[in-house]
Formats: structure tokens, sequence, C-alpha cells
């Protein structure tokens, strides 16, 4: 659902995210959190999270969706599994930042300067065009949405990997584009299958 026709209520917007966790493989794990903070020890960017992934769990499931949305947390998950692999709950943590991280991006939910959600964008974008991800395009485009400035300082370095045959001006699709944007198309209708197709969870807390 694009972000001009989201629910106002934060109260009907975290019905909407908690319904599509517990949609994701195992993602109905996250009622039995015990709080037990081997997720928020495991992570290697802890430190530099404003809340912990314990705390976000905690602030998720009690509905303090501003708090979750709105840090930084789920922007600076490194993808390293570690907390799912820890997690004595069997919570898949990272899948969860992933949606969380997919649903902020389509609802227009994300902390004011928080650059991320536009470099997903872009990369999509290149990727659907091209197949593959030219770095010269991605950069430039990213950089003129977020800091046009700061291209001017990394031109050095532009010049640099362009000499040493590491940056092509020109983007080139890949080969067989076509059967890529076909085996996508298939891979999203089969998952909005699945997803249909799986029974209506209970509320939070219920028996």
């Amino acid at each position: 659902m694009p972000a001009a026709t989201a629910p106002r209520s934060m109260e009907e917007l975290h019905k909407i995210f908690l319904e599509d966790v517990y949609k994701i493989p195992e993602g109905e794990n996250i009622k039995q959190c015990i709080q037990c903070g081997t997720c928020s020890g495991s992570c290697p960017t802890s430190y530099a999270m404003d809340f912990t992934p314990r705390e976000i769990i905690a602030a998720f499931r009690a509905g303090m969706l501003d708090r979750v949305l709105k840090s930084n947390t789920v922007w600076m998950c490194a993808s390293c599994y570690y907390c799912t692999v820890r997690c004595p709950a069997g919570i898949k943590l990272t899948d969860i930042m992933y949606e969380l991280k997919r649903l902020g991006i389509e609802y227009g939910l994300y902390a004011k300067g928080v650059t991320a959600p536009v470099l997903s964008k872009t990369f999509v974008k290149m990727v659907d065009k091209y197949g593959r991800s030219p770095e010269l395009e991605l950069l430039s485009r990213y950089m003129l949405a977020t800091n046009l400035l700061g291209m001017v300082g990394m031109a050095p370095m532009g010049a640099k990997l362009f000499f040493k045959g590491r940056l092509g001006i020109f983007p080139k699709s890949i080969k067989g584009k076509s059967q890529l944007s076909k085996i996508l198309k298939t891979a999203l209708a089969e998952t909005e299958k699945a997803v249909e197709a799986k029974p209506e969870s209970p509320k939070e807390g219920g028996h």
C-alpha cells in the first residue's frame, strides 16, 4: 500500500506491521521473546543504534511504532544474522529488520534525514532498468538526492577508480534481463500467494 493511502492512526499501522511480520517465515516467534538481550549483546553495530535490537522488539510488540521506525536501528543492521543464530527463542530478527525496513519505505515512515531508504529505492530502480547496479549512476543519483555537495569531495576518488578501469561511465544491461524480470515477477507472485494462503494470526498475547 503506498504511503498516500496509508491509515493515519498509528494503532492501525501497528496492526498492519505486526500482521506482516507474522507472515514472514517463523515471524510469529517474535511472541516468544523473553528480553534476554542475547541479540543486543551479539550485534556488532548495537553500539551505534538509538535502541538495541532487544529494545526494538519490546517497543514493536508494545505498539510504539514511532520509536521503532524513526530510530536508526533497522538501518544500522549489518545483516550478519548473528542475532538470529544465537536467539534462544528462534526469532528471525534479521528477517524482521528487513521487513520493518521494507514497510518503513512503503509507508514513508522513517526519521528525517535518513538516507538509506533513498539508496534502497535507487538500487531497486537500477536493477529493474539494467539487471545490475551500475556504480556510477547509482552513486550519482543517490548523491543528487541526498548530498549534492558531497559529490565534489568524492570526485578525486572517482577519477582514480575510472583511470584504474574500476568505474565505467556508460551503464550496460546484463544479458537475459527479460528473463531476470520474469524470475523476479514470478518470485513476487509466489510470495504474495503464500502470504494470502497463510491463516490469520491470533492477536498479540492471545491463546
